[in-house]
């Protein structure tokens, strides 16, 4: 199967810039008065809304305001280049690969170790560096594993790729997607950070039951194979395992010591995203240098880390623009104004749980995580102000309907991408993936529900 043809990212989220331009000329204009939290963040008075003068935007207006956006949004934009550097100069070294490959290979023929593990690792990468495009070199990896224990191709893949999606969707220090969510909403960077952990666990956990329980009725039965025909005519493969020296062994030292800052500096309130910047710069820089690299060569791993990240970067400064013509027209808060008065009736509960199946949805449109918190987030947090729906829930639900949704729809590149190394119609991965989906499914509601009790936060 091929991608469903949607418009490119850009030409999207461009598209609503110029519909918000004209939406200025239509919708009546409107303002809430907002006033200062415990925290320091302008939260909307949900009783102070009234419609003001009309001042529609104009058409010239719809060029000008993409370099605003750049400059608005620059703070998370610099950012993102900077840790993508950063993950550049440490991927350069090889020792993530390595060390993936070593602990794989040292448990081969225990699968009940072997695939919760696996899939533990994978989301760890997703959830600290986002990995997505990452994952494809490791599904050969998986394929050739899963078929030394008897079982196929829809086992490898999916340790790899459900494994990474469990970590994405937890994120609980993804700067690409909870980080780009937490700027927009005003929340400290990456609070909230031990729930998303509870969460990956559990994504994970559900995600090696379906996985291992499908291996383990193919291990007995090749005809049980979602992907039999494909099994039937496998060619036997080999991967070549990426030995693990000391120097990798040291570069992961610098990693976890790294990572161990990070989530000290979260709890004691005094990480920021320069705080943050710096941290991932030493890492890559020192990882470079023990790694063996030489200083051009840590130089260039920067640069190509940095260009893989570009699309993620810009994308958060071109929905910026959205949010800024709709700021311009004064009609953001009627929108907000017409959309909390649908919800003002109904218990947060179910605004929450109603936030989450939004994101989720939108994600076929938008199948990029930071475009998408930069476009819906803005909206979202100052509508969940108004129904009672803490901030850090709303970006929960945002976090966790992007993630998930990543490998079900198929206007994902990633998804897609992986399928076809994998050599798997994506009509076969559907069959394979509802039942977990749907699970994950309902445990997300139960979160977003959850979160409400226990008034996640810190707002």
């Amino acid at each position: 199967m091929k991608y469903i043809r949607v418009p490119h990212a850009f030409v999207l989220i461009y598209s609503i810039v110029i519909l918000a331009m004209l939406l200025s000329y239509i919708i009546p204009a409107g303002e809430y008065d907002r006033t200062e939290n415990e925290n320091g963040i302008l939260v909307v008075d949900e009783t102070s809304f009234e419609f003001t003068e009309q001042s529609p935007v104009h058409w010239t207006e719809i060029f000008r305001v993409v370099p605003a956006g750049m400059t608005d949004a620059a703070g998370i934009i610099f950012l993102i280049f900077i840790i993508g550097g950063a993950f550049g100069m440490i991927n350069g070294t090889g020792a993530i690969e390595a060390g993936i490959n070593k602990v794989v290979s040292l448990l081969k023929n225990r699968e009940i170790i072997l695939i919760p593990l696996t899939m533990l690792i994978f989301s760890l990468g997703g959830a600290t560096f986002g990995m997505a495009e990452s994952t494809l070199i490791f599904i050969p990896m998986g394929i050739m594993l899963a078929r030394s224990l008897g079982m196929d191709a829809m086992t490898g893949m999916a340790m790899v790729a459900l494994g990474a999606a469990a970590g994405f969707a937890g994120g609980f220090m993804n700067i690409f997607t909870v980080g780009v969510a937490q700027e927009v909403a005003g929340l400290p960077l990456f609070s909230g950070m031990f729930y998303r952990i509870i969460i990956q666990v559990v994504f994970v956990i559900i995600a090696a039951f379906f996985v291992y329980r499908y291996g383990k009725r193919v291990q007995r039965d090749m005809n049980n194979s979602y992907v039999y025909r494909l099994e039937k005519n496998a060619q036997a493969e080999s991967y070549e395992f990426k030995t693990l020296t000391p120097r990798h062994i040291f570069v992961l030292l610098i990693i976890l010591v790294g990572f161990g800052l990070i989530i000290y500096g979260v709890v004691q309130g005094w990480s920021t995203g320069t705080d943050l910047a710096a941290i991932f710069l030493a890492m890559g820089i020192f990882s470079g240098l023990v790694g063996g690299n030489t200083p051009n060569g840590i130089a260039e791993d920067f640069i190509k880390g940095a260009k893989e990240v570009t699309f993620g970067a810009l994308i958060v400064g071109l929905a910026r623009c959205i949010l800024l013509i709709l700021e311009d027209g004064t009609i953001i808060d009627t929108v907000i104004f017409s959309v909390s008065s649908i919800l003002e009736g109904l218990p947060a509960s179910i605004a929450a749980v109603g936030m989450f199946f939004t994101q989720f949805i939108i994600n076929f449109f938008i199948p990029s995580g930071s475009g998408q918190a930069a476009t819906t987030i803005p909206l979202m947090a100052p509508i969940g102000d108004i129904v009672g729906v803490p901030r850090q829930s709303v970006v929960l639900a945002f976090q966790m309907g992007d993630g998930l949704s990543n490998y079900l729809f198929p206007t994902s590149a990633i998804l897609m991408a992986g399928l076809s190394i994998a050599n798997i119609p994506y009509e076969k991965w559907l069959r394979f993936v509802w039942p977990i989906m749907l699970v994950w499914i309902i445990a997300c509601a139960a979160f977003m529900v959850i979160s409400l009790w226990i008034g996640y936060g810190p707002f």
